[in-house]
């Protein structure tokens, strides 16, 4: 294609509410156009790039013996109501009244309308199991889309549902899927990672999340340095541990005034952070409780969910309410139950509040106290990994897969049977598997660009090659070149863009490089001299001379 034929609407400058790498070069490089907050349109060179991704899903899941379907987007209440999510899911369900005042939402994902559609063309065990998969948009209302297609309120996903006789096919099928993910992930280019992770609002009994590694990523991911566990930091298990003897320092009472945080306390009173015990006070729906913490660890709100339900903190009129002082809560003398986590359990000799305004004690131990223990803390670089093998290692991390084993959260609830091979129904278990498709073309660039551009993995880039004539529209021998040359490739079935604008050289070569062709060719009149044509490599600054009639050659060579 030649760069006359297409829009590639490019910019200098990013718009100032584009905070991100990928948001800043997808809108400079001319891939999307913002519509509305969360909305985006894909534009041709974007839309090139997105459907690549596609493909490789499509082959992928193709092969993996799944079969494609569509599902509408627009979905009724009652199906959502049926599996009881119409009122859990919260404000991102769109939800909207047809002119017959009947209720329907824009489907943020499928599982109910797959489980219905199931329910009515499966019913013998004899058709199981069965994977269906689409690749559509999807709509969530989010409170506050940010970092362009990364978290959008429209996007394109592939999901994927299996239906299975039982546990055993299901487990199957979740190890299938995870393999034929990390085929994609590695046909798309990409640095990635399968972490165990939370099924958060899916639900389900166990999930992976796939994650591409990047600084910008929103998500904290734990590996060992010595063997294969990874984990999303809010799935991090702790066990607990073993005390050690007991210390021989007296309890103490220390005059702090009005130093409250923990990193000024532990400075004022010359100690670490670790040697300091946080009380945090939380609401849930059986009452206040309080939850203590080494001072250097962070409440991990995901744990504290699956252990106590959904919880909030306590404001400071209710802690009040509790005849505690803000800033100064201890461990001893509380009215609510206490919850320690294992790290501070083992701990002795250690500073807290001390329930009284401007006070907090030193030398405290954990004789006397009543509390029950549990696992509630995030995990911090140099943690002994879970599996007993290295110490942790934490990244940031952009999800862009996850897969989930859902067993019969869903079939039960709306009643998705098949007759088992004793004649009686059986209800059928789930699998649930789902790509960010658009999501993946920004952690693409997330881990792939430099202060020039974008640099795109060679899968997925919206072209292989591009041609840079130098004066094309006033050089007639450049232009027979450039016009020889761009013919052979289209020929031989390479993507190729030829850029016949009348722009000066370094505008063009500043486009190249921005939109992330993966290669190069130069063509000047100084080369119609010498024969040859100039080679660059998007990932590799140096520029090498070829012969122009290998240049078709050396371009394959390199694609391979």
């Amino acid at each position: 294609m030649k760069t006359s034929q297409i829009l590639i609407p490019t910019q200098k400058e990013a718009p100032n509410d584009a905070q991100i790498i990928s948001h800043q070069l997808m809108i400079r490089a001319g891939l999307i156009s913002k519509l509305a907050s969360g909305l985006y349109s894909y534009l041709p060179m974007g839309l090139r790039v997105l459907q690549k991704v596609e493909k490789i899903i499509r082959e992928e899941m193709n092969n993996s013996g799944a079969q494609e379907v569509l599902m509408p987007v627009t979905q009724p209440a009652e199906l959502w109501q049926e599996s009881g999510r119409w009122d859990e899911y919260g404000a991102e369900l769109l939800r909207f009244h047809d002119r017959h005042n009947r209720a329907f939402c824009l489907g943020p994902t499928h599982e109910e309308v797959v489980t219905h559609l199931a329910s009515q063309y499966l019913n013998s065990y004899k058709q199981l199991p069965m994977n269906f998969y689409q690749i559509q948009t999807k709509f969530r209302d989010e409170i506050r889309p940010r970092f362009g297609v990364m978290r959008s309120r429209e996007f394109i996903m592939k999901d994927a549902y299996s239906f299975h006789l039982d546990k055993d096919s299901m487990q199957a099928e979740f190890e299938k899927m995870h393999a034929t993910y990390c085929q994609i992930f590695e046909r798309l280019g990409l640095n990635y990672r399968p972490v165990l992770a939370d099924s958060g609002s899916i639900g389900g009994e166990s999930s992976i999340e796939f994650h591409v590694l990047a600084e910008s990523g929103e998500d904290a991911i734990c590996f060992s340095d010595e063997s294969d566990y990874a984990a999303n930091i809010e799935k991090v298990a702790f066990s607990k541990q073993e005390k050690t003897n007991s210390t021989s320092a007296s309890e103490k009472q220390v005059l702090t005034k009005k130093i409250t945080s923990i990193e000024e306390v532990a400075q004022f009173l010359k100690v670490e952070q670790a040697q300091c015990v946080k009380t945090l006070i939380i609401k849930t729906a059986n009452g206040y409780k309080a939850l203590a913490l080494r001072g250097d660890h962070e409440l991990n709100e995901i744990k504290t969910q699956n252990l106590l339900g959904d919880f909030e903190f306590a404001s400071d009129e209710e802690i009040k309410s509790l005849d505690l002082k803000k800033g100064f809560i201890g461990i001893k003398d509380l009215s609510i139950d206490l919850i320690v986590d294992y790290s501070a359990e083992v701990m002795v000799d250690f500073v807290c509040g001390a329930n009284q305004w401007d006070y907090h004690l030193t030398g405290c131990a954990w004789d006397g106290i009543k509390f029950k223990t549990a696992d509630l803390r995030n995990a911090v670089a140099g943690d002994a990994s879970p599996d007993g093998k290295g110490k942790l290692v934490i990244k940031r991390g952009i999800e862009v897969g996850h897969i989930f084993q859902l067993g019969d959260k869903y079939s039960k609830a709306m009643n998705a049977n098949v007759i088992g091979e004793s004649g009686k129904a059986v209800t059928m278990m789930m699998g649930c598997y789902g790509i960010g498709v658009t999501r993946v073309v920004a952690a693409a660039i997330e881990q792939n660009y430099d202060e020039r551009g974008i640099i795109f993995p060679a899968s997925i880039a919206p072209f292989c090659v591009v041609i840079v004539p130098i004066n094309y529209n006033k050089s007639t021998r450049v232009k027979d070149l450039a016009d020889n040359l761009y013919q052979q490739y289209l020929d031989a079935g390479i993507e190729v863009l030829l850029d016949d604008r009348k722009e000066r050289a370094g505008i063009m070569f500043a486009d190249s490089e921005l939109l992330g062709i993966p290669h190069r060719l130069v063509l000047s009149d100084t080369h119609a001299d010498n024969g040859n044509v100039e080679y660059k490599a998007r990932n590799n600054p140096e520029k090498i001379e070829v012969k122009f009639n290998n240049a078709l050659v050396f371009i394959q060579s390199k694609l391979k």
